[in-house]
């Protein structure tokens, strides 16, 4: 019987598993869909046990789609910056998945800012103070636990490995841990300094090891017999990038999801300035390979939203509204909640802007899906004044890759090549490399970047970019205005 990989994809909306062959390609797909509550304005949770559900159904639905095989493997690629808390004796989950995209510690940052400590928080993690890393995060998870209890903390990898081994192990590898905000990026050690800062007990955290690794082996989980190693974890926007094969410093990557990430490979460590961040993409053999990243907070996840205002049945009716759009039109800034990088204004405020009599239903469409590459643009603009390499080769994947239309945007805005990869399971591809070097079904970095990728390159045409990209500063402008001003 032949021997595939089996690889996680859990993201904030629904989970993936995919079984991938020893020649890199995908053999079957499962997903399930996750639920998202909103509690109040600016929340965003989950619950760790639907979570761990959905993770399950997606394991069954690609077993039975596939061919027969022997699991050789588990590799886990996961949502970042999400975290939750549970009970370390029972596996009780003690609260609920504080979402990456929550705004409920805005408060607490704000005063962490104003206190003075947001330069030595960058200076030691590469992460500014905002309510989408974890350390606040786990602080607000730890006040509602009740006394007495034997805690845990962990981002979601860490509640995977978790779940996948009986409560065995309490592990997660450095790229997410490089996410939390308690990790020193230089000792490549959770930070003494920074728990006491935000308040985490270090005995709480999990150990920190490389994305290829150990991670323990199953135990009681459904449909999968028990010894399954897990050889994996690694974040999933990282892992995406570890699957294109992007490996020299100055390659990239964009994810075009919920939200994105815009994420390029350094020679070393850097400490960013200009909105971006420095983070571990991956870890092996104990060495870290570093990268700029910006993140955005809402991408794509505008896209149904203004299908739905403007009475439209779906996505793919947007998008091609928006490609019939004259010339000009309005400006359109999703800051449903605060603006990521560059910017990081968790007080923004989604608008349209230089709306007149004559704007047209495509011309507001193409606003919307404009606001993607523009985000992009602006990150990308980043990391070109501060990249020590000139970038290169710019990957794109997640699910609206594979609308050429909206492709083509970034790669106008942009002026930059943009080579449009059919993989839209890149950060399942890429954990499952991973875990094929630990289990020796790859020898090393140049086997995986030779293994055969299907891709088109889009380059960038002539037209009114500049144009639009003033329309587009312009609602930036008006979107962070200074609360107190602007109401």
């Amino acid at each position: 019987m032949t021997t595939a990989i089996l690889a996680i994809d859990q993201g904030t909306t629904n989970s993936k598993a995919v079984l991938v062959s020893p020649q890199g390609r995908i053999l079957a797909r499962g997903s399930a869909p996750v639920g998202i509550e909103h509690p109040q304005p600016g929340w965003v949770e989950q619950d760790p046990r639907r979570i761990w559900a959905s993770v399950q159904q997606a394991i069954a639905a690609c077993l039975a789609a596939g061919p027969a095989v022997t699991v050789a493997g588990i590799a886990i690629s996961n949502q970042r910056e999400s975290v939750t808390v549970w009970d370390r004796v029972t596996g009780e989950p003690l609260g609920p998945v504080v979402s990456w995209q929550c705004r409920r510690t805005d408060a607490a940052c704000t005063a962490l800012t104003a206190a003075g400590h947001a330069p030595r928080v960058m200076e030691l993690t590469g992460l500014p103070i905002d309510p989408m890393f974890p350390g606040p995060k786990m602080r607000w998870l730890l006040d509602r636990v009740p006394a007495g209890r034997d805690v845990r903390l962990g981002t979601i990898d860490a509640w995977l490995i978790h779940c996948f081994t009986g409560g065995a192990v309490h592990a997660c590898d450095a790229s997410n841990a490089a996410r939390s905000q308690l990790y020193d990026l230089n000792r490549q050690e959770w930070s003494e300094e920074l728990c006491a800062l935000f308040g985490v007990p270090k005995a709480y955290l999990p150990d920190v090891r490389d994305s290829s690794a150990d991670f323990g082996v199953t135990r009681g989980v459904a449909g999968l017999p028990d010894g399954v190693a897990i050889c994996a974890a690694i974040g999933d926007s990282h892992a995406a990038l570890f699957g294109h094969g992007a490996f020299v410093p100055g390659d990239g990557k964009v994810t075009f999801g919920t939200g994105s990430s815009i994420m390029t490979t350094l020679p070393g460590f850097i400490a960013p300035t200009g909105g971006i961040t420095t983070t571990i993409a991956w870890a092996l053999g104990g060495k870290p390979t570093y990268a700029f990243e910006g993140n955005i907070l809402v991408s794509a996840s505008a896209l149904p939203w203004m299908a739905e205002m403007l009475g439209l049945p779906d996505v793919q009716a947007l998008t091609d509204l928006a490609a019939t759009a004259e010339p000009g039109g309005p400006g359109f800034v999703p800051a449903f909640v605060g603006l990521g990088a560059p910017y990081w204004r968790s007080d923004a405020r989604a608008l349209f802007s230089a709306i007149t009599f004559t704007t047209s239903r495509a011309q507001m469409a193409r606003a919307v899906t404009d606001s993607m590459a523009f985000q992009v643009h602006d990150v990308f603009a980043a990391m070109q004044a501060q990249s020590p390499a000139p970038l290169r080769r710019l990957f794109a994947d997640g699910g609206p890759s594979q609308n050429t239309f909206l492709m083509q945007s970034v790669s106008d805005i942009l002026n930059h090549p943009l080579i449009q990869c059919d993989a839209p399971e890149a950060s399942a591809l890429g954990a499952a490399y991973l875990a094929g070097l630990r289990l020796g079904i790859w020898s090393g970095l140049d086997a995986i970047a030779a293994l055969p990728r299907d891709s088109a390159t889009l380059t960038p045409r002539a037209g009114d970019a500049a144009a639009r990209l003033a329309v587009w500063r312009d609602a930036i402008y008006r979107s962070t205005v200074p609360t107190a001003i602007r109401e």
